[in-house]
């Protein structure tokens, strides 16, 4: 500063001061205009474009990734007024020699899905137009590594431009929803896919436009027939919800596969989740063959019906008669049915009634050789953890051996700034004893924000299972 003569005043100002410890360099030089009247033109020349103006290129750039501003606030969708002209760099290349440059030139040349990369050459048949990536072509000339390039391959390094027409078709999802949503505002792109269902959970602000989205969502995405809107939370008796058809089908009735194993369903009249995959596919991986699997909340069976291919006993229960309808067509569609018990009871009469014949009969004929081990799955995180005061005495006489006693897999929700602490914690006031060392927390997903789905997994103390006879 000493050097362009400005004064011991000017730096000692206040404004200057903050100017200089809250904002970005150019703005500070703009403040020393103010004082001088001039700004040092060597900064003028090197700083103009990156920091006072807008290039053509970064223009362009935006252009090349955003539909038409007109389509902001729109409801209903107009396909044709996303189409919009931008100006994107060229070069000239003889036909015969386009594949080349293009192998040659792949980190320069437009790389954008459902765009060409070489247009016809109007004033010339023999050449071809390769239009270049506008974000790694500044100001619309080449680089020396590039020029090099076309030195060798004989072409020449001009850049033109060239008017490069985009639609509808030529923009993302996520890209369409931001142009027609409020600035500033949240965009939904992602959903959860069931067969041919993406499912949605709109926000407030988002509804208006939720017809528009549904549709986006079906042209975007190959396979997706029916788009549909949650529009309540999760029923804890049925675990189903209301749900809105935004686009597209309404035919609710849907196939899926999961973990090579084929179910069918009604969306809208059972639960479920594709982001359960994995933690079902946990829970079975821990199973043996000849092991005992009882599923007090079984849905239409992703717990039950791979297990039984495992070669499992399988006991399978739920509340929903849809969903029981279900399991039960779905145990026949993966040929299990003389393999799993089905049940259309409550959960609580199900672990006092077939769950505590089947214990009663079993645990006493385990021998400390055998290998069998019983599990019982409780996926029901809502209200599951309040059912486990059940095992208390459920069973009557002498505990079998530690090894036989049953293994509770127990899913629950928290909202505890320690959630493993606060599952575990719950499980001991159900159970009424302490599970210090004796089990283990699994962290399933995120579910919202600060609301995290848990799975604790524990065997059953002798002391809570068994209710000794009186002498």
């Amino acid at each position: 500063l000493w050097r362009f003569g400005y004064s011991a005043r000017l730096l000692k100002t206040n404004d200057f001061r903050t100017a200089a410890s809250n904002t970005s360099f150019p703005a500070v030089w703009m403040l020393l205009a103010q004082y001088s009247g001039t700004i040092p033109a060597r900064f003028v020349v090197v700083k103009k474009n990156s920091f006072f103006t807008m290039p053509e290129t970064d223009k362009a750039n935006l252009e090349l990734y955003s539909p038409h501003p007109g389509v902001r606030g729109m409801t209903l969708l107009n396909r044709a007024a996303f189409k919009r002209t931008v100006v994107v760099p060229v070069l000239k290349v003889k036909k015969e020699i386009v594949n080349t440059l293009l192998k040659s030139l792949k980190h320069t040349v437009l790389q954008r899905p459902g765009l060409k990369r070489v247009v016809e050459d109007t004033e010339d048949e023999d050449s071809r137009l390769v239009i270049l990536d506008p974000h790694k072509i500044p100001e619309f000339s080449l680089g020396e590594a590039e020029q090099e390039v076309l030195k060798q391959l004989n072409v020449c390094p001009e850049v033109s431009k060239y008017n490069l027409e985009l639609t509808y078709e030529n923009f993302k999802s996520e890209e369409i929803l931001r142009a027609v949503l409020p600035e500033g505002q949240e965009v939904t792109s992602g959903f959860s896919r069931v067969g041919h269902i993406a499912h949605l959970n709109l926000r407030d602000h988002q509804l208006p436009y939720r017809y528009l989205i549904g549709q986006v969502l079906i042209d975007k995405n190959p396979g997706i027939t029916c788009v549909v809107n949650k529009t309540n939370i999760i029923d804890s008796t049925y675990r189903n919800f209301q749900m809105e058809v935004l686009a597209g089908e309404s035919n609710l009735v849907t196939k899926v596969k999961e973990n090579n194993i084929a179910y069918e369903l009604d969306f809208s009249k059972v639960y479920w989740n594709p982001r359960l995959s994995t933690e079902h596919g946990r829970i079975v991986e821990l199973l043996k063959p000849g092991d005992v699997l009882f599923d007090v909340f079984a849905g239409i069976g992703p717990f039950a019906i791979p297990a039984a291919k495992k070669k499992c006993r399988v006991f399978a229960n739920d509340l929903n008669p849809e969903s029981y309808s279900w399991l039960l067509h779905n145990c026949k569609l993966n040929k299990v049915d003389n393999k799993i018990k089905v049940f259309n009871m409550d959960g609580r009469d199900f672990l006092l009634g077939p769950v505590r014949e089947e214990l009663s009969k079993e645990l006493p004929l385990l021998k400390e050789e055998q290998k069998t081990s019983f599990h019982i799955v409780m996926n029901l995180p809502a209200l599951a953890i309040e059912f486990l005061d059940v095992f208390r005495h459920l069973l009557v006489g002498e505990p079998c051996s530690t090894a036989g006693l049953p293994t509770v897999h127990c899913y629950g929700f928290s909202k505890h700034d320690d959630p493993t602490k606060d599952i575990q914690e719950r499980a001991e006031a159900s159970l009424g004893t302490s599970l210090a060392g004796r089990c283990s927390t699994y962290l399933v997903r995120n579910v919202a924000p600060n609301k995290e789905m848990l799975c604790i997994s524990f065997q059953i103390p002798a002391d809570v299972l068994y209710k000794r006879p009186c002498p």
